[in-house]
């Protein structure tokens, strides 16, 4: 119906533009005055926004469905922040509008996706470092404020080995609670990432106009480690924002978490491989070190635990053998080159080979001794 779609569409450009206006006013005139409790969310929700620095907000309608004075539209929000993203974030919306006396309003707005914004969960308080954006729900300044001060300290860490192709800038969202961060995400429940301290959302590929990343943390997870882990885990997810476009379907998860972790544990001098890889350490010891690198589904959460870290320790061995053997700019040039590949078939061969002159049987034989000489 394009006369629908016409009229809609300047319903969601008025409400867009009220939002960066900061027209509390507009924003809820757009809602059918019957729809008591919709405005009174709404206002909660048009409050939580006072401190988010939004540069753009608009609305991409995807799909219509009107029936008489009634039409749902699925629609993407699009929105920016204002020095930190070079691309906005995307996320998909189900509305549904009545019209009334010839007039559209809107009478419903839910993710589409489970996925529960931010702002939709509390007041969002931000706190701005010098190369980061903290943005938490239900946590204190004090606490966004040192979050912030050990982003500040990962993003240089990270363009030492990562100087090219991305913002040096990353955006944390801190919720209140696992299971605020599972709605979050949409996916999983808070229990699922009782013990993650944090995330990275944000599509692989591309030349920088995909959706801008976002580290998740969880305040529970990531209170409990010392100043030690807070600030691998945070180099580490900070490295997944600068790898973004130049990771793809083409790169094995052994490649993409064991860069982060290498990056991460780079500087960590002070701590030996057997303090960093305890778990792949106790399996050497035992005469059962790994033959092969991690598959993908090694990676999964929520299966063995002492399994999940062996993986991530030998992705990380990996990525410290290829540093070590021939140095940390082809490592980075390997991890471009596997990227860049069209798929995961022959990725890895074609990058060891024009990178590191060596194939995958090689790189792995490599490997595996470096394990074992690096952990007996």
């Amino acid at each position: 119906d394009p006369a629908a779609g016409a009229a809609i569409r300047r319903v969601l450009e008025r409400r867009a533009a009220a939002v960066l206006d900061r027209d509390e006013t507009t924003y809820l005139a757009v809602l059918d005055p019957a729809a008591q409790a919709l405005r009174a969310t709404a206002r909660r929700t048009f409050e939580n926004l006072a401190e988010v620095p939004v540069g753009s907000w608009g609305y991409r309608l995807t799909a219509l469905d009107r029936a008489g004075s009634r039409a749902t539209v699925r629609a993407d929000l699009r929105y920016r922040l204002t020095g930190y993203d070079s691309a906005p974030v995307s996320v998909p919306r189900t509305l549904t509008l009545a019209e009334r006396d010839g007039r559209w309003y809107v009478t419903g707005d839910r993710p589409a996706d489970g996925r529960r914004l931010l702002w939709e969960q509390g007041r969002v308080r931000a706190v701005h470092g010098a190369r980061s954006l903290v943005l938490g729900v239900g946590q204190g300044e004090a606490t966004l404020r040192r979050i912030a001060a050990t982003a500040d300290l990962a993003v240089p860490a990270v363009s030492d080995v990562w100087p090219g192709g991305w913002a040096h800038r990353v955006v944390l969202l801190v919720p209140g609670s696992p299971t605020a961060m599972a709605a979050l995400l949409g996916t999983g429940t808070g229990e699922s990432y009782r013990g993650i301290a944090a995330v990275t959302t944000g599509e692989t590929g591309g030349t920088g106009t995909a959706p801008a990343d976002r580290v998740i943390v969880n305040p529970d997870a990531y209170d409990g480690l010392g100043d030690f882990g807070k600030r691998v885990v945070l180099t580490h997810e900070t490295t997944h924002v600068a790898t973004r476009a130049a990771t793809s379907a083409a790169t094995p998860v052994w490649l993409s978490e064991g860069f982060a972790d290498w990056v991460a544990y780079r500087t960590a001098t002070e701590r030996t491989a057997g303090q960093l890889a305890p778990e792949l350490q106790r399996a050497v010891r035992r005469g059962e070190a790994p033959a092969a690198l991690p598959a993908d589904a090694d990676f999964a959460f929520g299966g063995d635990g002492e399994a999940l870290a062996r993986a991530y320790e030998s992705g990380w061995l990996a990525c410290a053998m290829i540093a070590d053997r021939w140095g940390e700019r082809k490592l980075t040039a390997f991890y471009r080159a596997v990227g860049a590949h069209d798929g995961r078939a022959g990725a890895v061969e074609k990058a060891a080979h024009d990178v590191l002159s060596t194939t995958p049987e090689e790189l792995t034989a490599r490997w595996r001794a470096y394990v074992r000489r690096t952990l007996r």
